[in-house]
């Protein structure tokens, strides 16, 4: 049930990370406060398709 899933930053959408989710926990998209080195500060990052 896990996938993987890429972050992009909310600001610049540059897509930053990648991670896994189950999806059966979260079924709707992330949201993360992670660092954007291109902004050069802590940014949201939400899940991409």
């Amino acid at each position: 049930m896990r996938v993987k899933v890429v972050l992009a930053c909310t600001e610049c959408k540059q897509r930053n990370y990648q991670t896994n989710k189950n999806k059966k926990n979260d079924p709707d998209r992330l949201e993360m406060n992670k660092y954007c080195r291109f902004c050069r500060k802590h940014t949201v990052h939400k899940e991409t398709k």
